[in-house]
């Protein structure tokens, strides 16, 4: 004969002999799969059985191990078997094997067994006889602290059982000791009193009886504020007037309370959520979850709310928390789907409370029609008892409002899309909200649904499984159970999700089709609103905003904020810092599924309004930026798309750097659309930002679409433009063979149609390409060239960003009387007509001057003013080009502090722009910092710095 034992200290028995199962930890392992006998429990869910919710790092592979060791133990009882199957382990053995499993057996057949009382205390006997000390005996941890508290509630609730029965058949003065010590265990406990009063009465002990009850109201009144229930203070009447039915053996403490059990099974798959695990706990085990004000509310039920997106994985975390918290809910639990999001019509609150009514003992006969006296009546049912009361998949505060419990003393959570604020503000309710998976919890429920078997399913595969999920839980719990039924399939599936997108998830079962499910969240919104959610899925960029939208959709900044406020309510959309929106990648695909349906020109308007936004916006951020730069004639923006006006220097590369993704996206769109001058004077709008940002491969892309789109207009003015635009993106990263081509067919151009402005522009393009290429004499011929042009032309501006190029070229070719002249020029034209960017420059090449002709200290000065300047207009570029040159100067002059606080700075900038090589080089002069020789041969000399003239 074989025993699995958990009623007492974890053992396996053969024939009444235990077998050695190894330490404490491998014990555990044994009752982790053991309480689950015959199904099957996830390496997951047995790594947090046994270590908690923070496994250590090789937890999994020491969980095998145990399990293997397990395996060659029981390899020789025929009556159990550990077993490795899809997804987990199982231990397979009758449920007469297993103690804990026999006990809930009997206790089962106990509660079937009405009328027959002998027969019930015949079965509780014999299960409450399967206990030898407290459950899980010499295990340790949360898991095993948990369930041992949770499995010493189902026995109680078996010794209640048993006592009632007892007294049913005229026991009394018999139970008397036993109730005695369990009443002072659980003083407020009034079932217990109940039974003990009835025993101290048949025992001819009345006085002591009524004493008990004193004693009970005044501790309840005291502790909780409240008296005995109905039927204690019924049975304390009667004891008062000495009732003989009292005495007789069908004499009962008013109906039995029933308990009733509606949870369903606890997830299998469950994992992570550890915060919100932690945030449920804090709201509704410890209390301090919500304010100050909804502390003292009053008389009311602890409410949690689980907000979150269609498969985020709200039942799931809900039902875990449940059954991780039973043992704080002895009076039972009811649950309910309200099909709030489901197909069908959503449940009325007057049916859920007939079947809560019901479950409570409540005969459907005797149940009130009025919603209003149904929920009165749930109330007097639901007070002073503790109990959890989960309303899954509610639509409206209208399903939920009836179903809350009366007292304070029951716990309600409720999952929904929707945010339900009208619990949070009148209810007190705490709401966690869910987000996506991380990428290590996304991995964890994978490898967890493949049977933790990474030889199956290749890392490559489950690494790109992962990404094209998004994290969303429903989504990667789709795609394991395909590849589960066939791991062949895993690279069929990776190519249908890469290729199909939401279509891939999709599946003729609806509980299994993540478009499906998306959509039970469109039904409660207006037509308006749908087509907002549809317009958002198509919308350029990332992420977007209230004025972005109100240009998408046409609304007013009113209306489109109260869409945004309705979408965001109903899970579909997620509020983010700084007033920016975002949407879920599979519920923007879903959108976008959604925009199909819509009127093509519903379609294009719409798009054609948040593109003409985003370049206008640009425009005039560009023309803050750089007020010098020639302009550019726009198209009047469509109506109803209200571009931003951006104040200054400051607002302007705010706006970019949030923007800039977006702005790239809504020139792809007008690529896809054909809208040939809003690619190109997108690129130019973005032009002096990115090249102050250090955003170069952005730029080559923009420029690129730009030099394309105008080749379909014909005119020859955007052509030479869009050329020089091309060129110097190519030179930002190193391709001076294109980019002089690129310059000498502009200049062509230029000159074919006598536009001398550009011809001059083309001379500084190519001398500032010129310098980069390492060729400084040719860049000061072109640099000169381009002077004289603009010299001619008497245009005071051009001609002063040109006299910038030739001081730096000059002082390039060690001319150094020659671009000191220039620079004192340039520094003078500068300043009279505002160019900041010419003046930084200017200050930049004497800084140069300085140090390479021994003049350190000026050379610090000239750099720091350049840098101040430089910092001003937001132009981190340049920033970090002319630290790296004051700690050359600082250096040169032994002050190794300042030299090391403004190589550090320059370091920590290269590298958030991506310029590895440059950020090498100042590594390597801070490592060399020590050594004063090595200072002096810092090759600063030969080292390109920086120069204006980089407009187009």
């Amino acid at each position: 004969m074989v025993e699995v034992r958990l009623l007492g200290e974890v053992a396996v028995l053969v024939d009444g002999r235990g077998i050695d199962l190894g330490p404490a930890r491998q014990r555990c392992v044994l009752a982790a799969v053991a309480v689950d006998v015959g199904r099957v429990v996830s390496v997951d869910v047995l790594a947090q059985r046994v270590w908690g919710a923070h496994p250590p790092q090789r937890a999994r592979a020491t969980l095998v191990n145990y399990l293997s060791r397990l395996r060659q133990v029981l390899a020789a009882v025929d009556a159990a078997h550990l077993v490795r199957g899809a997804g987990g382990y199982t231990l397979k053995a009758g449920r007469s094997v297993v103690d804990l499993h026999l006990f809930h057996d009997l206790c089962a057949r106990a509660r079937a067994c009405t009328g027959d009382d002998r027969q019930v205390v015949a079965l509780l006997e014999e299960a409450l006889s399967l206990w030898r000390g407290e459950a899980l005996t010499g295990l340790d941890g949360e898991w095993s602290a948990t369930e041992r508290h949770r499995l010493h509630q189902k026995r109680l609730n078996a010794e209640h059982d048993l006592a009632d029965a007892l007294l049913r058949l005229g026991h009394g003065e018999d139970l008397v000791s036993g109730l005695s010590a369990r009443a002072a265990d659980n003083p407020l406990d009034e079932r217990i009193a109940g039974q003990y009063m009835v025993a101290l009465y048949r025992a001819g002990r009345a006085a002591d009886a009524l004493e008990h009850y004193r004693r009970l109201r005044e501790q309840l009144v005291e502790d909780l504020g409240t008296d005995p229930g109905a039927p204690m203070r019924d049975l304390h009447r009667r004891i008062l007037a000495a009732d003989p039915a009292l005495s007789t053996t069908t004499a009962q403490v008013g109906e039995p309370p029933v308990v009733p059990l509606q949870l369903p099974a606890v997830p299998g798959l469950f994992t992570g959520r550890v915060s919100a695990l932690t945030e449920l706990d804090r709201a509704l085990v410890t209390g301090t979850g919500g304010s100050p004000a909804e502390a003292g509310r009053g008389a009311t039920a602890v409410v949690a709310t689980i907000g979150g997106t269609g498969g985020i994985g709200k039942t799931w975390l809900a039902l875990n928390w449940a059954h991780r918290n039973l043992h704080r809910f002895p009076d039972g639990q009811l649950w309910v789907d309200l099909r709030g999001f489901s197909p069908g019509e959503p449940k009325q609150a007057a049916d859920v409370l007939a079947e809560f009514l019901a479950a409570l003992g409540v005969d459907r006969d005797r149940q009130p029609q009025d919603l209003d006296a149904r929920a009165a009546l749930y109330r007097t049912h639901t007070t002073g008892k503790r109990m959890l009361v989960l309303l899954d998949n509610a639509a409206t505060p209208e399903q939920v409002v009836p179903l809350l419990p009366g007292g304070d003393s029951c716990t309600v959570l409720v999952t929904s899309r929707h945010r339900l604020p009208a619990l949070l503000a009148r209810h007190g309710a705490h709401p966690v909200h869910l987000d996506v998976f991380t990428s290590t919890e996304a991995r964890t429920l994978l490898d967890g649904a493949l049977g933790g078997a990474p030889a199956v399913v290749a890392e490559r595969v489950v690494t790109e499984l992962t990404g094209l999920c998004g994290g969303l839980p429903l989504a990667l719990g789709l795609v394991a159970a395909r590849i589960r039924s066939n791991s062949g399939l895993a690279g069929d599936i990776v190519d249908d999700l890469r290729e199909l997108g939401l279509d891939a998830l999709d599946s003729d079962a609806p509980d299994a089709s993540l478009p499906t499910i998306l959509s039970y969240s469109l039904r409660r919104l207006t037509e308006a609103r749908r087509t907002v959610f549809g317009l958002l899925g198509i919308a350029p960029g990332p992420d977007t905003t209230l004025p972005a939208v109100a240009a998408l959709t046409g609304l007013s900044p009113t209306g489109a904020r109260k869409a945004l406020s309705a979408l965001e309510e109903a899970s579909l959309l997620e509020r983010r810092p700084h007033g920016r929106y975002a949407m879920h990648d599979l519920v923007r695909a879903y959108a976008a599924d959604t925009a199909r349906r819509l009127p093509d020109e519903v379609r294009e308007r719409a798009l054609r309004r948040v593109v003409d936004f985003y370049l206008h916006t640009a425009y005039t951020g560009e023309r803050v930026l750089d007020p010098h730069r020639p302009a550019v004639h726009l198209h009047t923006p469509a109506t109803g798309s209200r571009p931003l006006a951006l104040a200054d220097t400051r607002a302007a590369f705010d706006w970019f750097d949030t923007e800039h993704p977006n702005l790239l996206a809504a020139q792809h769109t007008a690529v896809t659309r054909r809208w040939h001058p809003i690619v190109w004077q997108m690129a130019w709008a973005l032009f002096t930002y990115q090249n102050r940002r250090g955003h170069h491969r952005d730029r080559l892309t923009a420029t690129r679409a730009a030099l394309a789109a105008s080749r379909h207009l014909d005119v020859p003015a955007v052509d030479i433009l869009t050329r020089r635009l091309m060129a110097m993106a190519y030179v930002n990263v190193g391709r001076f063979e294109e980019a002089v081509e690129h310059l000498n067919q502009s200049l062509v151009l230029a000159e074919h149609h006598n536009d001398l402005l550009n011809r001059g522009r083309n001379h500084r393009a190519l001398a500032w390409t010129w310098r980069h290429a390492g060729d400084n004499h040719k860049a000061l011929h072109h640099a000169t060239l381009a002077l004289d042009v603009h010299r001619l032309l008497g245009d005071p501006v051009e001609a002063a960003l040109s006299r910038c190029l030739t001081a730096c070229y000059a002082a390039f070719t060690s001319d150094y009387d020659r671009a000191s002249e220039d620079c004192e020029i340039g520094l003078q034209q500068c300043r009279e007509h505002g160019i900041r960017e010419g003046e930084a420059a200017i200050l930049s090449t004497m800084g140069y001057i300085g140090h390479h002709t021994g003049d350190h200290h000026q050379a610090v000065r000239d750099y720091e003013a350049a840098i101040a300047l430089h910092r001003d207009m937001g132009d981190t570029y340049h920033v970090a080009e002319n630290l790296a040159l004051v700690g050359d100067a600082h250096a040169a002059l032994g002050h190794h502090g300042r030299a090391r606080a403004a190589w550090r700075e320059a370091l920590r900038m290269y590298r958030e722009q991506g310029r590895g090589d440059e950020a090498a080089r100042v590594q390597r002069q801070l490592d060399d910092l020590p050594g004063h020789d090595q200072l002096a041969r810092t090759p600063s000399a030969h080292r390109p710095a920086r120069q204006p003239g980089a407009r187009a």
